[in-house]
């Protein structure tokens, strides 16, 4: 960051407004805009100011664009930090400033609400056939708690949700982990996992799109990689184990949580599976190709599908075959 190019995205109130909206969430353009009482390209182009000066990121979602604030995140320079702990210091000292960015926030609650709203519905039209995939399997309390001591006392550290889904895994291990990306290909599950986790503190959660089969961050970016009930829509699994073997630092973990080999075929159609579970011997040879020790598997059982928790450590000398990739 140059200190120049900060000073002068700095200087205008609108976004110095922007800078505390992201500081408390992710938002799209469009929300920005609502929020401020602002057009769209006016507003896109403070946004591109702020990100010129490496204030801001853009995240493009299908049509919608995410900003959010590198100031003050995991990761951001020390000026990028300073500016963030100035710009709280200016809220509380500066009463018209506060005034202002109080009122911004509750334009920002009705688009929680929003969001919210929106998360509700998805699940009221797809509420049937989630019950009825989860009758047939272990209850989710007894496989969340299984995962949680299968992690252990062990610090999380940068964790990758892959497949987020709705949001759940991020959300359970957020307390744990010094920052969570949860990744999902499906914009509509991101809405949702967005509505879910907006609670979270803006540094420490990302919600980035993307596909487990070409993972789109830079080598030796995480300490733990989850596959919570997703490989099972893979058409090549072994190179999603790979990529979460990339992304992973050396000694990182992978948690693989899936469903045991099965003949369920219904689950084709129903459900879009592609994979009708793993056996031990087939998820153990994906996580030694991808350069993992495997431990012992965890089954939970108490449905006609079983749940099954499978662990690796990735080793410091087996360097990952997937080819690299650009930083998000």
């Amino acid at each position: 960051m140059r200190i120049e190019g900060i000073i002068r995205a700095l200087a205008d109130p609108t976004r110095l407004r922007v800078m505390r909206l992201l500081a408390s969430m992710e938002l799209a353009v469009g929300e920005l805009a609502q929020v401020l009482g602002q057009s769209q390209p006016r507003v896109s182009r403070h946004l591109a100011i702020l990100c010129d000066a490496g204030l801001a990121e853009r995240r493009r979602e299908g049509s919608w664009v995410f900003l959010r604030s590198t100031a003050g995140n995991s990761g951001a320079s020390p000026i990028g930090e300073a500016a963030a702990h100035l710009l709280a210091i200016a809220e509380s000292e500066d009463p018209e400033f506060a005034q202002l960015c109080a009122d911004d926030r509750r334009q920002l609650n009705a688009i929680r609400t929003a969001r919210e709203n929106g998360a509700a519905e998805w699940f009221a039209r797809h509420a049937e056939e989630w019950d009825e995939l989860r009758k047939l399997h272990s209850p989710d309390d007894a496989v969340e708690a299984a995962l949680s001591r299968a992690f252990g006392t062990e610090p999380l550290g940068h964790l990758l949700d892959i497949g987020t889904g709705t949001g759940r895994m991020a959300e359970l291990f957020a307390e744990g982990a010094d920052h969570i990306v949860a990744l999902d290909k499906n914009l509509e599950m991101l809405r949702v996992a967005r509505a879910k986790l907006q609670h979270l503190p803006a540094e420490r959660i990302e919600l980035v799109q993307g596909d487990f089969a070409a993972l789109p961050f830079g080598d030796g970016r995480f300490d733990t990689v989850l596959l919570h009930q997703v490989l099972h829509f893979a058409l090549d699994p072994a190179r999603a184990v790979a990529e979460a073997a990339r992304v992973l630092k050396p000694g990182g973990r992978i948690a693989i949580v899936d469903f045991a080999a099965h003949t369920h075929e219904e689950l084709r159609d129903r459900f879009q599976h592609t994979r009708l579970g793993y056996s031990d011997t087939q998820m153990q040879g994906l996580l030694e190709e991808a350069g993992f020790t495997p431990a012992k598997p965890i089954a939970l059982e108490g449905g006609e599908l079983v749940v099954k928790v499978w662990l690796g450590h990735r080793s410091p000398a087996i360097e990952s075959t997937s080819p690299a990739r650009e930083t998000a």
